[in-house]
């Protein structure tokens, strides 16, 4: 594993490790699962109604089979909605990180844990089992010795990599609250959430690269720690040769792990002790920093990551998230890492150096289950085909997509020419605040139907239910509502850290005895799910309610639109209108034409009223590193308060706001001068 692979320092530490045995190994645990498959027994239909109607009796003998214990748990649950208190697997005492690595390295050291796909093409690198668990016990034990103990937060600002996970599971090891961050979030961002977790330490490398560019992290750093009080020290990883500013606070991480034993025994930690803090957007602007607890978290993201993606052994698993976001580290990192599976670590664009990036890797790693975004297959849809087909897919059997309801496009995309419509397709949806998936096409019974656009069928001890305006659930089919969920489920998150009531609020105020995912939702006739967008991105046209995500998936099924983003707006007859805000392939002709077309599909598709009255054609959308839209800033751009948008740190290039506000008053002049 040569320097040049992985970072000056971290390619001499890990080459160095080769020759170091096995005596890294935790002692063996008690409670072991030497030889347990994390999948429920009884055909699907029995496993869904028995963890519907007795959540003990399935949960619990998965529990106690699938995972590493080193004292077993005395009560499976202790869960009440309606006070907010979730509890799972209470008595159980067990370390996280034995179960991602220890276990499997008794069995398989030599076992390909990691493949970095680095930013530059073609440079993958290979991390064993052992090598990750040598690497995590320097690095906790290097974490121990600049003071962090158990309880202690460690923020990660580190982009996805092999060291970035060692990081990870470094802080499980010693019982550390892990506190990952974007490594593309702002100076004012990342301060936020080093406060708000108080964090002791962080951890970064000196630059990072992404789509062939440098990103000074260091500097970044430099910045956010002068008005965070709590930080005691910073250790710096090398992921390029240039030399940074080195502080008092600043330590060289490689050459501190290079002095510590591969050896680190693990913390017992109890099953709801908190594993990690995930900061995801609220509404009142504050981040919300949702807590994950360690047994629960584990189990629900093993299981989704074996039975969703049809995971099975020696496979290799590629999720193309950042580790910064919920779904890398339930499916990058701790649900293919407890199931013994190969992760792929992507650290690129799809688009660097070219549109067959992804598509490349695939037939490079030969992975086979691909996990990415809808926004990202929706940007590749712009170029031809051909950067698909000339690449060999054969070795995928599933495709995922996370993060936002993809649309009819960008689906049959993905199914036709990605997966040369033999691959399952499972749309997938899920929050942070769920901790893994939990309604997708898969798993189900042997060939099932999948419909496009739809994520179709609760998981196990998922219990959804739809509530109309007044709070009254919606039995049936052919129904919308705002989704709940009734019942608790190990992955879900326990409460805001230092924030409980904030938690209670937000979830479980608005539907008492439910969860509230704040999503709308459309239930078949055959009881099937279709998410609709977020509640508050349904517009009352009329009378007649309507999610901009349906209005949106109509507009996107026009051959000339990737992508499109609509809001609602005050009407004086209608009550509220739709604005349509558009981007169209480069190869247009009449953009005219096309609008006329728009509106006359979505008069089609869902109804003359659906119709949105203005239709703004831009270049590109507002989004957030993570590639979602930020939908609330185009509300305020048409509605006139630009001035007032608020915080704009996520954005990915805030360059975009001073696009769409030339265009905005571009078709402004327009019609004021039709009129």
């Amino acid at each position: 594993m040569a320097a040049r692979c992985l970072g000056r320092g971290v390619g001499r530490l890990l080459g160095g490790l080769r020759g170091v045995g096995v005596r890294a190994l935790a002692a063996p645990r008690l409670w072991s699962s030497a030889s347990a498959s994390v999948a429920p027994p009884g055909s699907y239909q029995e496993r869904i109604a028995l963890a519907a109607r007795e959540p003990a009796a399935f949960w619990g003998p998965l529990a106690r089979d699938a995972l590493v214990w080193d004292t077993p748990y005395h009560t499976v649950s202790d869960c009440d909605f309606r006070s907010g208190r979730i509890s799972w697997f209470l008595g159980g005492q067990l370390n996280v990180s034995v179960n991602c690595l220890d276990q499997h390295v008794q069995k398989s050291p030599e076992s390909i844990a990691l493949i970095w796909e680095r930013d530059e093409p073609g440079t993958e690198v290979k991390i064993t089992y052992r090598e990750l668990l040598e690497t995590t016990c320097r690095l906790a034990n290097t974490l121990k010795r600049y003071g962090v103990r158990r309880g202690d937060r460690v923020a990660i600002y580190m982009p996805v990599s092999p060291l970035a996970v060692a990081a990870m599971l470094a802080c499980a090891r010693i019982g550390a609250i892990h506190n990952v961050i974007f490594a593309g979030f702002s100076v004012g961002s990342l301060a936020g959430r080093i406060n708000d977790a108080q964090c002791k330490v962080v951890i970064t490398f000196n630059q990072g690269l992404r789509g062939g560019r440098v990103v000074q992290l260091k500097k970044i750093v430099d910045e956010a720690i002068k008005v965070c009080p709590s930080v005691q020290h910073v250790l710096v990883a090398h992921r390029t040769d240039n030399k940074v500013h080195m502080g008092h606070l600043d330590v060289s991480l490689e050459q501190e792990m290079a002095k510590e034993e591969p050896v680190c025994a693990p913390e017992s930690m109890g099953s709801e002790d908190i594993l990690f803090l995930l900061y995801t957007s609220g509404s009142t602007g504050k981040p919300k920093g949702l807590v994950h607890t360690q047994a629960g978290y584990l189990l629900y993201a093993a299981l989704t990551h074996r039975l969703v993606f049809d995971y099975r052994p020696g496979d290799v698993f590629g999720c193309v998230a950042d580790i910064g976001w919920i779904t890398g580290h339930s499916y990058v990192v701790y649900g293919p890492l407890c199931n013994g599976a190969t992760s792929v670590l992507f650290e690129s664009t799809p688009v660097y150096p070219d549109a067959g990036r992804y598509w490349e890797t695939v037939q490079r790693l030969k992975i086979n289950q691909f996990y990415g975004a809808p926004t990202a297959y929706r940007l590749l849809l712009k170029f031809e085909d051909s950067w698909v087909k000339k690449y060999d897919r054969s070795s995928l059997r599933t495709l995922g997509s996370v993060g936002e309801p993809i649309n009819h496009e960008a689906w049959e995309w993905l199914h036709r020419v990605v997966g040369d419509s033999r691959c399952t397709l499972v749309d997938t949806w899920w929050q942070t605040e769920t901790g893994g998936i939990c309604i997708s096409p898969r798993p189900s019974e042997e060939g099932a139907e999948i419909l496009p656009c739809m994520a179709m069928r609760p998981l196990f001890g998922i219990v959804p239910v739809l509530m109309d305006e007044k709070g009254n659930v919606l039995e049936g089919g052919d129904v919308s509502g705002a989704l709940c969920l009734s019942q608790a489920w190990p992955g879900m998150a326990r409460t805001i850290y230092g924030d409980h009531q904030r938690f209670l609020d937000a979830y479980f105020e608005t539907y008492p005895g439910y969860y509230f995912t704040g999503d709308g939702a459309y239930r078949t006739e055959e009881g099937y799910y279709e998410i609709t967008g977020r509640i508050d991105d349904v517009i009352n046209i009329s009378g007649h309610r309507l999610g901009t995500a349906e209005i949106e998936d109509a507009m996107a099924d026009h051959p000339s639109v990737p992508e499109t983003a609509v809001i609602g707006y005050p009407h004086d007859i209608k009550g509220e209108a739709a604005f349509a805000f558009v981007v169209l392939k480069d190869d247009v002709g009449d953009v005219d034409v096309v609008v006329k077309e728009l509106r006359s599909v979505v008069a089609d598709k869902i109804a003359k009223y659906a119709v949105p009255d203005q239709v703004l054609v831009v270049k590109r959308l507002p989004k957030t590193r993570s590639g979602k839209v930020m939908r609330r800033l185009l509300r305020k751009i048409v509605m006139g308060r630009a001035q007032d948008l608020g915080d704009t740190t996520t954005l990915e290039d805030p360059g975009v706001i001073t696009e769409i506000l030339s265009a905005y008053q571009e078709y402004k002049d327009k019609r004021g001068g039709a009129k």
